[in-house]
Formats: structure tokens, C-alpha cells, sequence
């Protein structure tokens, strides 16, 4: 069987992963890339030959099998939805979904119309860790799941759209928080039906990145139906580098996942070296530093299972469909409806 053409949208942070991921899938080729700077600085490193300033362009004239949408939020519908309607088979699509429920129902809509797969990264549910605690809970192994906790925290993004809500739909909750909010009903095998959320307020309401006009700190209580109970939190202030943690609590024991820095390596070093962890401002002194990232967060198995739907015309696994990020995109905007009222909000399918 041929390999499948890929083409990726971006080619900043997002790309870079996707890229990485793709490098290690023998079944695919990256053959194109599109984005408005950093273009050759980012298809040169990995032998992209087909390089565009408009992915029009190149959806148009590259005959792709393939497209991962690595650009900023608030531009996944249109890049998504050029890509369906240039007949690509598969398109796979960073969280959140979309910045609104209209453009997420439109981009479900008219893929689904075109035949097109579309795949919505959410890179916890294929990470190893995350994978296996899964297992141990189906295995019996700590009862029945009564209450999940989970978080995805660092100390801020770099990036203006990510810090400015008319890009990114929100703050830390729609950006880092979509993360759990994706993968707990994928772990639970249950919908979300109940949100109470509590948000900073942006820019100079937030604890501490005044400049950000959405929230740096987000959390929430949730309520699924059948009736395991859950606690979500994405923030911006937690300096050391990107903290993941995710907490199982069932009736016959508990499972603790540090997902980000539980890495086996522990280094000292005086003069500090490269590279540590994601967000990690120095790599003085004690550190923890990941051994490969990539894998352990689960962008490489995510990837790879996606290329396997393309190439034999299976369906993404539950908690990766475009349905399931139109869903995690409403539990998101929810939990914001729920933090303004000041009460417990109930979830709809969208």
C-alpha cells in the first residue's frame, strides 16, 4: 500500500508535534505545508518538499490524503472546511474544535456531508499512562470509578493568540483545560451533563498575566450521567513547567498519574543543559527532565491510529471524532456560561 500524502496547516508549536509524529509513521510522507511565515524554517528540518503561503493554494494543486489543521483557534473552521471541500480524505484538527458551537456544528456538518473524516486531537487519549489506567479500571481494579480529577497547567503561553480570547474563544480553560474535559468521558465511558465553573475574569481581573484578555485560571465541577462526579482545572500561573496530573478515585482504590513530570530521570547540573520539559524555564540545579515527550503525551500513538483510519476506512476511537470536540467545545463554552451565572449549568449535545 502507498503511503499516505500529508499536508499540515501551521508551523508553529502544534505543527512542530504533528511533524515530529508523522516522522516516526512509516505509512505516511509529509509532502506539503502551508503557513504564512516560518515556512521554510519549519519544511526544511523535515524534508517537506511543497511549500505554500496559502493552504488554498496547496489543497488545490497537492493531491493530499491527509491534513492536520495546526493553526491558531479561532481559524480551524475555515481551514477545515476548505479542506473537505477540496475532497481530502482525512483531516485531523488541534482542540479545541472550534471557538463557537456554530462553526464547530458546521464544521461536523459538512464533513460528515463530504464523506470526510474528521479526527479532533486529543493527544491524552493515546497516551501510554493514560492508556493503561484505563485498562486497570475496566480490569476491575480500583471498583467503580466514583470521581476523576485531572489538570493541565503551565505558566503561560508565548504565543497572542493563545493570550487574547478573540483567537483562542477563552483563556486556560478552552486552551489547557480542553484537555481533560476531552478525555474524561473517554475514561469514564460516560457524557457530561453538569458544569459549575469559575473563571478569572481576563486581563486586569486575572491573578496574574494582566495582558491576557481571557482567564489564567479556570476550574470546574462536573457531573456525568451516571453519576460519577469530576473536577477540571486549566491555569496559566503554575510556574516549573507544564503540570499535568490526573486522579482516579474508585471503590476499591485509586490511581495517580503525573503525566508530565514523572519522568524516571532525575539530573543535577550546575551549568544547566538544552531541554527539560515543556515550559520549563531553566534546567539549573535538580530537574526532572521527559524522555520523550512526544510518546508519553500520546502525540506519536495519536497520530498513528489516525493514519490507520485513513488507510482502512475505520472510525476514530470514542473521545476523537469531530462530534466528541464539538462536545468537549460545549462543556468548555458551559463551564464559561456557568462561572458568569454564578450556578450550575446543564449540558446539551450540541
Amino acid at each position: 500500500m502507498e503511503k499516505l500524502k500529508v499536508g499540515i496547516v501551521g508551523s508553529k508549536f502544534a505543527a512542530m508535534l504533528h511533524a515530529e509524529s508523522y516522522k516516526r509513521c512509516p505509512a505516511t510522507v509529509m509532502h506539503s505545508v502551508s503557513a504564512i511565515d516560518d515556512l521554510d524554517e519549519f519544511g526544511e528540518p523535515y524534508g517537506i518538499p511543497n511549500r505554500y503561503s496559502d493552504y488554498h493554494e496547496m489543497f488545490e494543486k497537492e493531491d493530499l490524503d491527509l491534513v492536520s489543521v495546526c493553526v491558531p483557534n479561532y481559524l480551524h473552521k475555515e481551514v477545515v472546511i476548505a479542506a473537505a471541500g477540496a475532497g481530502i480524505t482525512g483531516i485531523i484538527c488541534e482542540k479545541p474544535l472550534a471557538t463557537s458551537i456554530e462553526d464547530g456544528l458546521e464544521m461536523v456538518s459538512i464533513c460528515r456531508e463530504k464523506q470526510v473524516k474528521l479526527m479532533y486531537a486529543e493527544d491524552w487519549i493515546f497516551a501510554p499512562a493514560l492508556v493503561r489506567a484505563k485498562q486497570i479500571c475496566q480490569e476491575g481494579g480500583i471498583g467503580d470509578i466514583l470521581y476523576v480529577k485531572a489538570k493541565e497547567t503551565h505558566n503561560g503561553s508565548h504565543s497572542i493568540f493563545a493570550q487574547k480570547k478573540e483567537y483562542c474563544g477563552g483563556g486556560s480553560m478552552i486552551h489547557l483545560g480542553i484537555h481533560p474535559v476531552g478525555f474524561l468521558p473517554w475514561l469514564v465511558e460516560a457524557k457530561i451533563t453538569q458544569v459549575m465553573g469559575l473563571v478569572t475574569g481576563g486581563s486586569e481581573l486575572n491573578l496574574l498575566h494582566k495582558n491576557y484578555t481571557g482567564e489564567d485560571w479556570a476550574a470546574a465541577l462536573i457531573v456525568f450521567d451516571n453519576d460519577t462526579r469530576g473536577f477540571v482545572e486549566g491555569n496559566y500561573i503554575a510556574c516549573g513547567g507544564m503540570d499535568d496530573k490526573i486522579e482516579i478515585y474508585g471503590t476499591e482504590g485509586n490511581i495517580h498519574i503525573d503525566l508530565t513530570q514523572g519522568s524516571p530521570l532525575k539530573v543535577y547540573s550546575r551549568s544547566g543543559y538544552g531541554y527539560a520539559v515543556e515550559k520549563a524555564d531553566f534546567t539549573h540545579g535538580w530537574t526532572r527532565p521527559a524522555v520523550d515527550e512526544f510518546m508519553s503525551l500520546g502525540y506519536v500513538n495519536e497520530i498513528a491510529h489516525f493514519v490507520d483510519c485513513v488507510r482502512n476506512n475505520t472510525e476514530p476511537p470514542s473521545g476523537t471524532t469531530g462530534e466528541d470536540g464539538l462536545r468537549a467545545l460545549a462543556v468548555a463554552l458551559a463551564i464559561y456560561e456557568s462561572a458568569e451565572k454564578g450556578h450550575l449549568i446543564q449540558i446539551h449535545d450540541p
